[in-house]
């Protein structure tokens, strides 16, 4: 199906199905209930998972296939944001216009920094690629607020004032981002009984371009252009000896990598029209690399994993206080549910970075894959378990890799 294989095929199904049911499978508890502060399903919290999975596919295209480690994905971030933003202010609260328009501009950036770059590898790479967001992000946060041609306005952000031009913007349009008029904020609530389930506009116009984006990796990953990506990642030397130039194939996947980024900036902006010089960051580039060795480097499914699990930890373990802590374990004596709570207490809440830290560090060492190869033990651990082959050793032996 749409040149995919069958196993290729079932990998987007799994994820378009878990896409948009997503109001359902994270709001598992019901409203009111002393575990609902563990659901998930609301909607700027689930637009953030695809758009930041959308951010961590695009970085898995470069560090994924090539080995090339970006530390300054995050200016291609930044600067989607300003694009769309400007596009708002210029043409039209339309969310179509301010996208296409973070793509190209961040592909434009993205071929810039990528051709001084990519002419190192390895940490030099890295740190031409830190420098260059760090730049960037000064650029934007000083010398483009500069009131003669104020580009992003500082500190403060740039967002849509009443005096901006907006020159298609119809006297009917709704006054923020919309798709053609459906308000990006548009949200449909279903109680069914105890539980609440939100269906927001934004959130699904996020997931279809996530979908869409994650079958155009699929092809990448499965063409001879992802081979010849991985052939660099391999032995970029030896290819090199062959005759064949490695240049262009790096330099086209850092372009792709960074208008996937742009792409996410976009989608920021156009679910909140406010773009900042903090999404310049160098620890938002840092996130991106985090999402991505957690979920598994070079895996299909793995970024979108990793992008879910650290947002998740972002937005809902933090919020975990020590009043939670004293409500759950209100059953033990005092003194030991005090000493219960002290001991939890560093590990939740504004600790939530340690928890993240300890659980990156185990993932590391013991599932150098990430997440995926963790849930490829548990698979074969059952397949194992059901067909009873611990029991039943074979006599193969299978050669060594």
């Amino acid at each position: 199906m749409l040149g995919l294989n069958k196993k290729d095929t079932s990998l987007l199904i799994i994820v378009a199905l878990l896409t948009l049911l997503a109001p359902f499978i994270l709001n598992p508890f019901p409203e009111g209930s002393a575990m609902a502060q563990f659901n998930a399903g609301y909607p700027d919290l689930m637009q953030r998972f695809v758009i930041f999975g959308i951010f961590a596919i695009g970085f898995n295209i470069l560090f994924g296939l090539t080995g090339y480690l970006s530390f300054g994905h995050a200016a291609f971030l930044g600067v989607g944001s300003y694009s769309a933003v400007w596009m708002f202010k210029l043409l039209s609260y339309n969310v179509i216009p301010a996208i296409a328009l973070s793509v190209v501009v961040a592909g434009l950036f993205s071929l810039l920094i990528g051709f001084v770059s990519l002419r190192r590898s390895g940490i030099y790479f890295s740190i031409l690629t830190l420098a260059f967001a760090q730049m960037s992000f000064a650029l934007a946060y000083s010398v483009l607020s500069n009131p003669k041609f104020n580009l992003t306005n500082g500190e403060t952000g740039l967002q849509v004032y009443a005096d901006d031009p907006q020159i298609l913007q119809g006297a009917n349009a709704p006054d923020l981002p919309h798709l053609f008029g459906l308000p990006m904020r548009a949200t449909y609530t279903m109680d069914v009984g105890a539980w609440s389930f939100d269906f927001n506009a934004g959130y699904y116009l996020c997931a279809v371009i996530m979908m869409v984006v994650f079958y155009l990796a699929i092809r990448i990953f499965r063409s001879p252009f992802g081979m010849m990506l991985r052939a660099v990642k391999s032995n970029q030397q030896r290819m090199n000896y062959t005759g064949l130039n490695s240049k262009p194939y790096t330099l086209a996947a850092f372009v792709i990598s960074g208008m996937y980024a742009g792409l996410a900036g976009g989608l920021m902006a156009a679910m909140d029209p406010l773009a900042g010089a903090e999404r310049m960051q160098w620890t938002a580039s840092g996130e991106v690399v985090l999402m991505t060795i957690l979920g598994g480097t070079g895996t299909l499914i793995g970024p979108v994993l990793g992008a879910g699990f650290i947002k998740y930890f972002e937005n809902i373990f933090s919020k975990i206080n020590d009043n939670v802590l004293h409500s759950w374990f209100a059953f033990l004596p005092d003194g030991l549910e005090d000493a219960v709570v002290f001991l939890i207490h560093p590990f939740i809440g504004k600790g939530w970075h340690l928890t993240l830290g300890i659980l990156f560090m185990l993932v590391v060492i013991y599932l150098p894959g990430g997440l995926v190869e963790g849930g490829q033990r548990l698979l074969n651990w059952f397949k194992r378990k059901k067909t009873g082959a611990d029991d039943a050793p074979s006599g193969k032996t299978e050669p060594a890799e």
